[in-house]
């Protein structure tokens, strides 16, 4: 029970930085960062929970951003159509997400590597042509509840009704992601996901319900998902099929290996990479398609040098120091 609730050093990092984002960052920024760090930090709730499945079990899932287009989904309906708070609405998107990515963990049980990447990419790509084809609710009639012309008004929380306070709310439900998965990785499944990862007969002859432990990341993955796109459904007020295409969910994937897959600060980075930089970029008078291309060149960079990602190199040199510091102390 002890190291259940102990805080490393790391752990002390990450929520220094969560208080600086509440509590600091949202006076700093103007509209137009506001908007940026709000999908930030909707974009970064997603990727950590790519990196999750990806850190723990090994498993690469190409079908992130559509997940959150699945939580943006039912958001936007459950507004609609109801008059609950918009916590009960993230509540039942988030849900509904998790238990699609049951579905969605069914045929990819038995798979690994790349013929689990295709699979969740196809599923990627089906939920594209879903969200082109039938669009995303705006207050219209039916199921659908698509209208013509402008949409009705999107409510937000009660706490959270200007920019700089729903910033400061989904950084907070961002914290909450991370700390989910730090307390899983604690307990028992974190500690069954790392036989699996190591070998799943080993796993199997320990007595670990191998298929149990693969359906749970997939879901914990869909409920992270899920309740990205809701928070950014409740940013944007209005959702867009282009935002939620199966290239992005590669994407998210490449830079969760470029930032680092195993820790917080590793999905910060990819988070920063995809969101902060195309916005300097656009600020500078630069085409942000050159992203493309820097995030190519981290890509690889990861692959060939960094295998714990930009992350993990840091981490590393700051390791280095202190040592040297210490020395230089004495």
């Amino acid at each position: 029970m002890r190291q259940l609730f102990h805080v490393t050093p790391s752990g002390w990092a990450g929520l220094a930085t969560a208080a600086f984002g509440i509590l600091v960052l949202p006076s700093l920024a103007n509209s137009y960062w506001l908007s940026v760090f709000t999908s930030m930090g909707c974009f970064l709730l997603a990727i950590a929970g790519v990196a999750f499945m990806y850190a723990r079990l090994g498993m690469v899932s190409l079908t992130q951003v559509g997940l959150m287009g699945v939580g943006g989904w039912i958001a936007l309906r459950l507004n609609y159509a109801f008059d609950f708070p918009f916590e009960v609405n993230l509540a039942l998107a988030a849900t509904a997400t998790m238990i699609f990515g049951w579905i969605l963990a069914l045929p990819a049980l038995r798979m690994r590597g790349l013929y689990l990447a295709l699979v969740t990419l196809m599923a990627a790509g089906g939920l594209e042509i879903l969200f082109a084809t039938f669009q995303f609710p705006n207050g219209g009639a039916g199921f659908w509840g698509v209208q013509t012309g402008s949409g009705a008004a999107f409510r937000r929380p009660w706490i959270a009704q200007s920019a700089q306070a729903y910033l400061r709310y989904v950084i907070a439900c961002a914290l909450l992601g991370f700390l989910c998965i730090e307390l899983h990785r604690r307990l028992q499944p974190g500690r069954a996901w790392a036989l699996i990862r190591r070998s799943e007969a080993a796993a199997m002859a320990a007595g670990v319900n191998v298929t149990l432990y693969k359906t749970w990341a997939f879901g914990i993955a869909g409920l992270l998902g899920g309740a990205a796109g809701a928070l950014l459904a409740g940013s944007l007020g209005l959702l867009d099929d282009g935002t939620f295409r199966a290239s992005e969910s590669v994407m998210i994937f490449a830079l969760a290996v470029v930032g680092g897959a195993h820790s917080w600060q590793g999905a910060l980075v990819a988070a920063l990479l995809y969101k902060v930089l195309p916005a300097l970029l656009n600020i500078w008078g630069v085409d942000a398609n050159l992203s493309f291309v820097i995030f190519g060149a981290g890509l690889l960079h990861a692959v060939i040098t960094a295998p714990q990602g930009i992350a993990g190199q840091l981490l590393d040199g700051l390791r280095r120091l202190s040592p040297k510091r210490e020395a230089k102390d004495a």
